[in-house]
């Protein structure tokens, strides 16, 4: 069973970097800014559990590093749940494997932000969607791809 979550957090890492470079792309190709919905996130959820980041001048700078670690945390979960999903023996095709993927780690990120009222998606435009769809989409054909290649070599 370990090797199966490591093989996971591995998968997830790579989707992670996936979801990453497609999403430095989009901001390089848009000259769009970073999201600070993390850091928002991030500050919402301390601040709720009585444990605020401390309001100090590199405190932007604590956020944003505490807003990556988060998504690399739901990166890496997202792919060892994923790995635990399969080797429970649910098997689909990679292509749908990756959607579903994409589609879980999207809510895990998603939802914690909408339910904290940081931000709202049904107000989103279809740009914005886009944004959010695609890098999830490459995260998840990546970690399922490589979950999915990895039983093989078992």
């Amino acid at each position: 069973m370990i090797r199966t979550i490591a093989r996971g957090c591995a998968a997830g890492a790579a989707g992670t970097t996936a979801l990453n470079a497609m999403t430095y792309a989009d901001m390089a190709l848009r000259g769009r800014p970073a999201s600070s919905t993390p850091e928002v996130v991030i500050d919402t959820i301390t601040t709720r559990l009585g444990c605020p980041v401390p309001d100090t001048r590199d405190r932007g700078n604590r956020l944003t590093g505490l807003g990556a670690l988060s998504g690399i945390a739901v990166g890496t979960g997202t792919g060892a749940a994923v790995s635990l999903i399969r080797r429970a023996g649910v098997r689909v095709p990679v292509w749908l494997g990756g959607l579903l993927t994409g589609a879980l780690a999207m809510a895990l990120t998603d939802a914690p932000m909408a339910r904290l009222g940081v931000s709202d998606p049904r107000t989103w435009s279809a740009r914005d969607w886009a944004s959010d769809v695609v890098p999830h989409i490459a995260y998840g054909l990546v970690t399922y791809g490589i979950v999915s290649a990895s039983d093989r070599q078992l």
